[in-house]
């Protein structure tokens, strides 16, 4: 069974940089799996910053997006609340997990963890200013020492949160090291709202096995969906049936490459696109036959044209 209107107990991890609208098309592309927005500063959206509008706004996209927001102001998330309401969001994750120097000096992100009150307050202010659920995505603490997951789960819990996300990580261990799943099981027994997992799960069998130790509602997938975007729809197929699809050919993962570089440049512009490019074709290629020539070679490159050019050729070479 799935929970609260999601269709899938598969979700993707917000990033930064990565999680944007032509990511969430080209996972849509690939089947099933709930997508996320980057994350978006409350601050930002609510003085209309054009790009932080623009990561906002989901109203044109034909799928559910959730919309994450981060920040310190319970009244600046009231009013972003309501205003990612009205430009299509299906719901809204409040961020109390991310790890960034530039978000947890401000006292945003997992800083947030160290104090209870005002990320209280914060959730109270979200789910008062809209119809829509809110969510909470935290992590195991702030660090090994400060390891205060299921108190904090029970603060989201009363304070209105439909659902959490837990990361298995401290906020001082950022992505290194092992998700430590057995907190997320710690918290999804102390609750009764849904539990999502977070944390190392790459493979459609491993997050049936988490789901099943651990008694999770789900789970979220963050990197390993990098240069793999049929991840997410692996994972969803293989809880629903049992059933393990056949990887991706190379000529799926070239015609996936194009289609991601063409809705990249469509979305922020030829030489912003591309750009933004560079990270996601090194993920696509990383197992391939001399991936590091072919990085080489991509980023020297600023135009549509080379870039489509050089992909066929590299891919050619692979295919003879």
């Amino acid at each position: 069974m799935t929970f609260l209107g999601f269709k899938s107990k598969v979700f993707m991890a917000p990033m930064v940089g990565i999680t944007d609208e032509p990511m969430r098309q080209i996972l849509a592309s690939c089947g099933d799996g709930n997508l996320i927005s980057e994350m978006v500063a409350v601050n930002a959206i609510q003085r209309k910053n054009p790009k932080s509008w623009q990561i906002a706004n989901v109203e044109s996209e034909p799928y559910p997006v959730v919309v994450q927001l981060v920040g310190n102001n319970p009244e600046l998330f009231a009013d972003a609340a309501k205003l990612v309401a009205d430009l299509g969001a299906k719901s809204i994750d409040i961020n109390m997990g991310c790890p960034v120097k530039k978000i947890i000096s401000n006292n945003s992100g997992s800083a947030l963890m160290k104090d209870l009150s005002l990320a209280s307050q914060i959730i109270e202010a979200a789910v008062k200013a809209t119809d829509l659920n809110v969510s909470v995505k935290f992590r195991k603490g702030w660090d090994s020492e400060h390891v205060n997951a299921v108190e904090f789960a029970k603060m989201c819990e009363q304070s209105g949160a439909a659902y959490i996300t837990v990361h298995g990580r401290t906020r001082a261990q950022g992505y290194s090291g092992v998700a430590d799943w057995n907190i997320i099981g710690e918290v999804k027994a102390a609750v009764k709202i849904p539990v999502i997992g977070n944390g190392d799960i790459d493979s459609p069998q491993k997050a049936r096995e988490r789901m099943l130790q651990y008694g999770v509602n789900g789970v979220m997938i963050g990197r390993s969906v990098l240069g793999n975007p049929w991840l997410l729809n692996s994972v969803h197929h293989y809880l629903q049936t049992g059933e393990i699809l056949s990887s991706p050919s190379i000529k799926q993962i070239k015609d996936m490459m194009l289609r991601h570089l063409r809705l990249l440049v469509a979305y922020y512009g030829e030489r912003g696109g591309i750009a933004v490019s560079r990270k996601h074709v090194s993920w696509y290629v990383k197992s391939l036959y001399d991936a590091k020539r072919f990085r080489e070679q991509y980023t020297k490159l600023n135009t549509l044209q080379e870039t489509e050019e050089l992909i066929n050729k590299y891919f050619a070479e692979i295919e003879q």
